[in-house]
């Protein structure tokens, strides 16, 4: 029965450490996609220091890669010393990635002080051009999460470009795709979409916080089952002087 037990612990830590070589991959993929899309919206918060849980998860995604081939390694040459030192870096890339969550759910919470801070100051800086990165921002943003405005587009009437052009009309960017010959006209409601954007960029630059969040917390469940069945093969073979190779079958003397 023990016997069963430590074979199931080393078959099951192989399988593991071959997901790890997965998760190095998403966490990596998520960690770029939080980059990319946070620099889409970076004009709407001046805090860098919110794009650190992507900074770590992505330096964790390169060590779970190294952490897989140690794994498997050290499991596969039944090594005590290689599987003392795969649990000890998942035990610090464990320890990280609840740091990830934690700094995740900070930041997530000061998303929406930082845009309400911000959004108003690039509405202002608004000029139509697309050499203007402001503009460009914005332009982005109404066309991305249809959208237009802050609270709604009754709000460019406050902007400098709204004045300074005189033609009663809100950018492009604010037409709903589906009418023809929109022209921007706040005689024409209708043709415009009707919700702010800052409630909406806050909603997507939350949803994207989650994002490493879930896959922080995901990864770090199967971690710990990782450090379980390693600590079990270690244990076992510290004990049982009959130890089961994982690929002879023979024993270990």
């Amino acid at each position: 029965m023990g016997q069963c037990g430590i074979t199931s612990s080393k078959t099951v830590l192989v399988f593991l450490n071959l997901i790890f070589w997965a998760a190095a991959g998403i966490l990596c993929y998520v960690g770029a996609y939080v980059f990319i899309t946070y620099d889409d919206y970076d004009h709407f918060f001046e805090d860098v220091y919110t794009l650190i849980p992507a900074v770590v998860i992505i330096a964790v995604g390169a060590l779970l890669f190294i952490i897989g081939l140690i794994g498997c390694c050290a499991t596969i040459r039944e090594s005590r010393c290689g599987l003392a030192t795969f649990v000890i870096i998942l035990m610090l890339v464990f320890v990280t990635e609840v740091v990830v969550v934690v700094l995740g759910y900070i930041y997530r919470a000061k998303v929406e002080d930082e845009v309400n801070h911000s959004i108003q100051k690039v509405y202002d800086e608004y000029n139509g051009t697309n050499t203007d990165a402001s503009s460009r921002a914005i332009d982005y943003v109404q066309r991305q999460l249809h959208c237009c405005g802050i609270a709604n587009y009754s709000d460019w009437k406050n902007t400098r470009w709204f004045k300074e052009s005189r033609n009663n009309s809100v950018p492009l960017s604010c037409c709903k795709p589906n009418v023809n010959n929109c022209t921007g006209s706040l005689s024409r409601p209708g043709d415009l979409y009707p919700e702010g954007c800052e409630a909406l960029v806050v909603k997507k630059l939350k949803e994207i916080m989650m994002y490493v969040i879930w896959a922080a917390l995901t990864f770090a469940a199967i971690q710990m089952l990782g450090m379980l069945c390693a600590c079990v093969v270690l244990c076992r073979r510290s004990r049982d002087p009959a130890y089961e190779l994982l690929i002879t079958g023979g024993t270990y003397a």
